[in-house]
């Protein structure tokens, strides 16, 4: 089973990139998704008793968990020594289940990929990009965003050019869809084929 490792910087198209994936038929698994559903969930109470006041109505108010930890690092790392676990164990299970599904290709979905030191994890790294204009375009036009919390972000994050020269493939989506889905099937093609490598080279 090849093991793909989804990633790519804040506006990149990542999210839609691993939905093509999934459309594809690749089991995708989405480490957001998760850690959201832990903050309604088994992460509830550990992030209360670390962070008292940022649960409303049993579950993590993410909001006002984000002006604990945006810009102290010291926070964001007892936040992530609660979360990482928990999300690397339903990532294990979700591997576990898809091998003895017989699974030839699978998806994690990364955002921090590179940031928590994941990719040997990995057999393909791939990097969504789309260049810094096309970010920030997409980026400032989510609802409550600013220059502020954009910054924040970034300096979480690999820069775009060093995950770029550290991928085994770019998937560039800033042509839009279809010429991504294209890339998509392209790299699936390639991979399943085992003929080409797994670099762009």
């Amino acid at each position: 089973m090849i093991v793909i490792g989804l990633t790519g910087s804040i506006g990149m198209g990542k999210s839609t990139t691993a939905k093509l994936f999934a459309e594809e038929g690749v089991p995708v698994h989405d480490a957001d998704a998760v850690v959201h559903a832990l903050y309604a969930g088994r992460a509830v109470p550990l992030v209360e008793a670390a962070f008292p006041g940022v649960t409303r109505d049993g579950a993590v108010d993410r909001k006002e968990l984000g002006t604990r930890v945006i810009g102290d690092p010291a926070a964001l790392a007892k936040l992530e020594g609660i979360v990482h676990p928990l999300v690397r164990e339903a990532e294990a299970a979700f591997l576990a289940a898809r091998r003895a599904e017989g699974a030839d290709v699978v998806v994690l979905d990364i955002p921090l990929l590179f940031e928590s030191g994941r990719e040997g994890a990995v057999d393909c790294v791939v990097v969504v990009s789309a260049g810094p204009e096309e970010q920030r375009r997409r980026v400032m036009q989510r609802p409550g965003m600013t220059e502020e919390t954009f910054r924040a972000v970034l300096a979480r994050q690999t820069p775009d050019a060093d995950k770029r020269a550290r991928a085994d493939v770019v998937i560039d989506t800033a042509q839009g869809i279809e010429p991504a889905r294209a890339q998509v099937r392209a790299l699936l093609a390639r991979l399943r084929s085992r003929s080409g490598g797994l670099t762009d080279a």
